[in-house]
């Protein structure tokens, strides 16, 4: 085991038990000896193999990002920032899913930009929800990250003959095989001799998936002692869908299941019945959801660009759900979800005090692993795990450093992480990740996309181009 001794350090955002809060200390030490944390305050005086001068730095703990899909979001980069269906209240993400198909073997490619992208803007633990593919486990592994695997699985599947509708086609033999194959790959992540590796169990979409597998998933997670994790009111059109199938919202149909608590995240959980897009009769989702325990995963970046948000982030907090980030989608960075989850939180109230910087913070480390029920990460504590990012307290964009956190996430964000340390190994220096290719990757980015485009037509019920469901941003001229 190596003992690493960061002296005199700047700005500390350490964990204090008696305030439950993440605090500033200024000009004080931490050491971390393998993959724990071993001291948290003024100056340490102990054995250490490698020091490091803490002067122009600020330690803050790693970001856990709750719900993300790294590997296909990747090559939606220039289609889906500006693509939303109005028949679908805004969202686009019906139509995509049914007209675009990604090939298998080019997924391994997108998840290796994401990846270095996360742990570039702090991520040190990630919920990877994606329907498995050739070469994740090997580039799970190669990594570095702290990674929870959520491999989907669904017993029906979503399609399009019309404009406005949604419909489904069942299949619930695929979706029990896909559910067995989880549990397989998430209990060999789980043996990995590293210790950084799990997994959630991920039934993918609430309406994607009848009652018997919803009921007996949450229960191999439980028995697992694993999270449990779907998406839950994530659109208008899920609302109406499961209000036709069982004459209740969906959080009420989870409730009435006994899905929610401890363990249970929720990805999204936008339209509840007061929300202004649904203004249901009932007021009963919020409270179901703090009194319960459950976590959700807020998520800002894909649904500011439909023109909609959590409505509010005080309002979750006050009822007491356990609030958690998720990057989603691209670009793949937590620090500018934690901006977006602040800023909208006071555009949805109309109040400046909401969504604090330090809410956000809260959210964003030890909101996401309470949420995977772990009191060891997202913070700098003594126990904690070594999950630690460096911060060039001197970048242009962090100064004046009257405040570290204001400066980075209103700020520099990803531009100020200079190191990351994942369970006490250093996986980023200097701004460039060491475990994985990134640029290489993002070299190849290009014709994997041109080839899900290619097939666009033949997936869309109408035949279009992907150019005809998401137009250029300006005119190319010919001539």
């Amino acid at each position: 085991m190596t003992i690493t001794h960061f002296r005199q350090v700047d700005w500390i955002v350490a964990w204090d038990d008696n305030l439950n809060s993440h605090c500033y200390l200024q000009g004080s030490d931490l050491v971390f000896d393998g993959n724990q944390i071993t001291h948290v305050g003024r100056s340490y005086d102990g054995a250490a193999d490698l020091v490091v001068k803490g002067a122009g730095l600020c330690l803050i703990p790693g970001l856990v990002d709750v719900h993300a899909h790294p590997a296909s979001e990747m090559f939606y980069r220039g289609i889906r920032e500006d693509h939303s269906v109005r028949e679908h209240f805004m969202t686009g993400l019906y139509e995509r899913s049914c007209a675009y198909a990604i090939e298998p073997e080019d997924l391994q490619v997108g998840a290796e930009v994401a990846y270095a992208d996360l742990m570039l803007s702090g991520v040190t633990t990630l919920v990877d929800i994606t329907f498995p593919y050739p070469g994740w486990t090997e580039i799970i592994e190669r990594s570095g990250l702290r990674l929870y695997a959520a491999p989907g699985f669904n017993t029906a599947r979503w399609y399009r003959d019309n404009a406005h509708e949604l419909k489904y086609h069942e299949d619930v033999a695929a979706g029990r095989r896909g559910f067995e194959a989880a549990l397989k790959l998430i209990d060999q992540l789980r043996a990995h001799p590293s210790g950084r590796l799990s997994g959630v169990i991920s039934p993918v979409q609430i309406d994607n998936n009848n009652a018997e597998m919803l009921v007996d998933s949450h229960a191999a997670a439980r028995d697992r002692g694993l999270p449990w994790t779907t998406h839950v009111a994530q659109s208008v059109l899920e609302h109406q869908e499961m209000v036709r199938r069982h004459g209740i919202t969906p959080v009420q149909y989870l409730a009435q299941l006994g899905l929610l608590g401890e363990g249970t995240i929720l990805g999204h959980a936008i339209t509840i019945d007061q929300s202004s897009w649904i203004r249901w009769h009932s007021d009963q989702d919020l409270g179901l959801l703090g009194d319960s325990g459950t976590a959700v995963a807020h998520c800002p970046t894909p649904f500011m660009r439909y023109g909609t948000t959590l409505e509010h982030f005080g309002k979750y907090l006050d009822a007491g759900v356990v609030l958690a980030i998720g990057t989603d989608t691209i670009p793949h960075n937590m620090l500018e979800d934690l901006r977006y989850a602040a800023i909208l939180g006071r555009v949805a109230s109309r109040d400046g005090h909401v969504a604090s910087t330090a809410d956000v913070f809260h959210a964003g480390t030890v909101g996401g692993a309470r949420a995977l029920m772990r009191d060891d990460l997202g913070k700098l504590a003594v126990g904690a795990k070594a999950d630690i990012v460096v911060l060039n307290a001197r970048h242009p964009q962090m100064q004046p450093l009257r405040d570290p956190l204001k400066s980075l996430i209103h700020s520099a964000a990803e531009r100020a992480v200079k190191d990351v340390y994942i369970d006490g190994h250093l996986v980023v220096c200097d701004h460039q990740v060491l475990t994985l290719d990134r640029d290489g990757a993002a070299d190849k980015m290009a014709e994997c996309q041109r080839r899900m485009e290619r097939n666009v037509p033949n997936n869309d019920y109408l035949g279009r181009t992907s150019l005809e469901i998401s137009p250029l941003s300006l005119p190319l001229l010919t001539k």
